[in-house]
């Protein structure tokens, strides 16, 4: 795709890897249409933007967080004058730059940049990757030129001339590499990564992951099926920083020390439990999954239906409901099942996950159904979009 001027795009987002990975896998796309585009990344000094973003090679331009107020009080009196502020430093950027689009992914970056890009006339574009839209995203839906949502039912609607699709989460590179991988050969992706891992590739492989800082509830239930689930399968158990050692308590007491290992340690007979607080490659445990165990989060569920693996979702129980929301049209589309925090106990996980494993026609179904469900390309679809708005503008 090319245009007869520059492509000038600002991407707006931050704080949380569910806001920048999507942000660079989307910038990364349009580099690849267009490598002569003008891109800068807006967000705060803070979050993970910092590093991330300068380590992906983008420009990033910084502002103060300024959280939507919720309640009466000394941060809703200040508010206003700090509102005021940031948006005219976003301002200041977008006439700097002579953006042409204004892209936002949620976050406390995003609304400022939304509302100044109205100010200034230039075309906003959303990506919401959650099932139910936040604030921010939420205001900018009213500017929206284009929104592209992960799932079907986010609330948003774009302004009156704007257009609405479901495009999918983009994905960071190596979930986008391993899905291409696992199209072509589903089967050699899984030996390679099993033995890079030590596990066996003959065996059924459960890959229990709470994200970066766990679950507690999750990492008791299968620490406590310990003795069950390994006379069945492996487990890939990622604890989370600061829970292994809980862990490791539990499998020792429910099925001996001889089961337990390290997750990429030497493999021996009967060490079936494999235990790392964090896996930062955790592509190659998903390669070579034939059950995942995890919370319910935005981008866990599209990457997980984007590679096609079946899924027992565990939904935090916290908020308004958000992550069942965002397992819930997977379950219905037959690509996993749903167990509610309170019910998802060693007693459920001891009774029902050997019998899962003993019926692999099932999860072929759900795997299959995932893919479907999935998308992989939605980086691309945003890049497009972009920068037909963009030249639009010239």
């Amino acid at each position: 795709m090319s245009s007869n001027t520059q492509h000038r795009i600002m991407l707006a987002g931050g704080g949380t890897a569910g806001h920048v990975n999507p942000l660079l896998a989307v910038a990364d796309a349009i580099r690849c249409l267009d490598p002569d585009a003008d891109i800068i990344a807006l967000g705060t000094a803070v979050g993970l933007e910092a590093d991330l973003v300068p380590q992906a090679g983008y420009q990033l331009e910084t502002i103060e967080k300024v959280p939507f107020p919720r309640r009466p009080n000394r941060a809703a009196l200040e508010f206003p004058r700090k509102w005021k502020a940031e948006k005219a430093k976003v301002m200041q950027y977008l006439e700097h730059q002579g953006t042409q689009v204004v892209v936002g992914f949620g976050g406390y970056a995003s609304a400022p940049a939304y509302s100044a890009a109205h100010r200034l006339g230039i075309p906003v574009v959303i990506h919401e990757q959650n099932a139910r839209a936040g604030m921010a995203n939420k205001l900018g839906a009213r500017w929206a030129q284009f929104i592209g949502t992960a799932y079907d039912a986010t609330g948003l609607k774009p302004a009156k001339d704007g257009g609405i699709e479901r495009v999918g989460l983009p994905l960071r590179p190596a979930i986008a590499n391993l899905a291409e991988e696992l199209e072509r050969d589903r089967e050699g992706a899984r030996t390679r990564n099993a033995a890079e891992l030590g596990l066996d590739p003959n065996r059924p492989i459960i890959v229990v992951t709470g994200g970066s800082l766990g679950a507690q509830s999750i990492n008791r239930a299968v620490a406590g099926s310990a003795r069950q689930l390994t006379e069945v399968a492996q487990i890939v158990h990622l604890t989370g920083k600061g829970k292994i050692d809980e862990v490791r308590d539990l499998v020792v007491q429910n099925a001996g020390a001889d089961v337990l290992t390290g997750l990429g340690e030497e493999s021996r007979p009967g060490r079936n439990y494999h235990v790392a607080q964090y896996l930062e490659r955790i592509d190659k445990a998903f390669a070579c999954a034939d059950l995942v165990i995890c919370r319910s989060g935005a981008g866990t569920v599209s990457e997980l239906t984007a590679l096609g693996l079946p899924a027992v979702y565990v939904p935090l129980p916290i908020g308004n409901g958000e992550q069942r929301f965002n397992a819930l049209p997977v379950s219905d589309a037959g690509g996993g099942i749903i167990v509610d925090d309170r019910s998802f106990t060693s007693q459920w996980v001891s009774a029902q996950v050997p019998g899962l494993l003993a019926n692999p026609a099932r999860l072929r179904s759900y795997g299959e159904h995932a893919w479907q469900y999935g998308i992989r390309d939605a980086a691309d679809r945003m890049a497009r979009e972009i920068l037909s708005i963009a030249d639009a503008r010239v």
